[in-house]
């Protein structure tokens, strides 16, 4: 059972006791992303993320790594464009070494100049990584234009201008309005009695004091596009959006098996389409991505320049298949079971449970079950799954994005094909 339980100052715990395992899976979420910043210092969240491993006022940052592999434990991180999580795994006797280092982290950060300046380096060779990998960058070009005008189509690394010019003023001043109490659960799942961590976690974070939460933009304006980006390599990187349901849609799981039904998978539409029946490309696949207040279905694939448009029109000729002659019993169950699946396997694991956890009661306020998910998918009938589909679906809606040598790409042509 997971219980639940709020400190005083606004931060909430969330748990699971498991006692058929010997680790603990603890993570401290906090309501902050790239959909936070502004014009001047994007990145910024994802620069405090590095940050908060080069040492704090108590450990250096060899110190947090050394104490967490004497225990044999795994710590680390990650940034998103609507929150971010450090997290840790330990065996259930070392779990009290995980919460010091992350709460120390948190906490006492030493941001010192030279830290910052050596971490700025780090993350611009990130950013020039970022660069070296065009599938990544179709699709951030996509969110780019289709969300311009609003922060969540920021980029999570922001720009090398942008972390260059980051101080330590900066830095303080935007945790002292995001790392508050209000904006952070702690999701701690595996062998451990609830009622000791939560009076542990609050002997640690009581110090954070009650603020008022910074309020985020309320609407969104999704802007049909078609963007291109000019690099000097041997394919050509498509991406194909259409606007979805945000994350707390009733209609969450219907968006879920439509996309497994696509392009989710080596049995997908898509992937048996382009790939195994034609052979017009080697990676193709289709992805969801859903936020608070908006959400997208992508088909990415990567391809031969002088296969671009039998791809585009071979994507769009399954589709219409889709919306023409729908699906069946059979296939709607079978796409149902792999998901359940996916879902059951997946929550097997500490890890996993506490980010379900943890991810949820942040963002929607409120914990999903397992059982509660298990029972939205097995809710999706033929009919619902194919008004979500001619609903999501409409081409008058749709964005694309192609990164790779112009000069290979009949660009006109393209643009054409999928503005028409």
């Amino acid at each position: 059972m997971v219980k639940m339980k709020t400190m005083d100052n606004g931060l909430c715990v969330v748990g699971e006791e498991n006692s058929f395992v010997r680790s603990v899976a603890l993570g401290i979420w906090i309501k902050n992303g790239s959909i936070d910043e502004n014009k001047n210092n994007n990145g910024i969240s994802h620069f405090i993320e590095h940050m908060m491993f080069k040492g704090t006022k108590n450990r250096t940052a060899k110190d947090i790594a050394d104490e967490m592999s004497e225990v044999g434990g795994r710590i680390n991180a990650f940034t998103g464009k609507e929150y971010m999580c450090y997290y840790a795994h330990t065996l259930d006797n070392h779990i009290d070494v995980a919460l010091d280092v992350l709460s120390d982290m948190i906490l006492n950060s030493g941001m010192k100049d030279e830290d910052m300046k050596k971490e700025k380096g780090v993350i611009i060779e990130e950013i020039n990584m970022y660069e070296d990998s065009p599938e990544e960058i179709v699709h951030d070009l996509i969110q780019e234009e289709s969300w311009s005008g609003s922060t969540l189509g920021y980029n999570i690394l922001g720009t090398k201008e942008l972390v260059n010019n980051f101080t330590k003023k900066d830095i303080e001043e935007y945790m002292s309005k995001h790392y508050i109490p209000e904006n952070i659960v702690i999701s701690v799942v595996g062998k451990f009695d609830f009622d000791e961590m939560f009076e542990k976690i609050s002997e640690k974070f009581s110090v954070l004091k009650k603020k008022n939460r910074v309020e985020r933009i309320g609407k969104l304006n999704y802007k049909k596009c078609f963007v291109t980006k000019d690099k000097d390599i041997e394919q050509v990187h498509l991406c194909m959006s259409f606007p979805s349901i945000p994350y707390n849609s009733d209609e969450i799981y219907i968006l879920s098996i439509l996309n497994t039904i696509l392009g989710g998978g080596i049995n997908s539409r898509l992937f048996q389409s382009i790939r195994e029946e034609k052979g017009l490309a080697y990676s193709i696949y289709s992805y969801v991505e859903t936020y608070n207040i908006a959400g997208m279905i992508n088909i990415y694939a990567a391809t031969n320049p002088t296969q671009i448009e039998p791809v585009i029109l071979g994507v769009m000729e399954e589709i219409n298949l889709l919306l023409e002659k729908g699906i069946d019993e059979k296939e709607l169950n079978q796409t149902k079971e792999q998901l359940k699946s996916n879902l059951i396997i997946g929550f097997e694991n500490m890890n996993s449970r506490m980010s379900s956890y943890g991810k949820t009661k942040l963002m929607i306020d409120r914990i999903k079950s397992q059982d509660e998910m298990i029972e939205g998918i097995n809710a999706v009938n033929l009919d619902s799954f194919m008004n979500f589909a001619r609903k999501t679906f409409n081409y008058n809606d749709m964005s694309t994005a192609l990164v790779g040598r112009h000069k290979d790409i009949d660009i006109e042509r393209i643009k054409n094909l999928c503005t028409r």
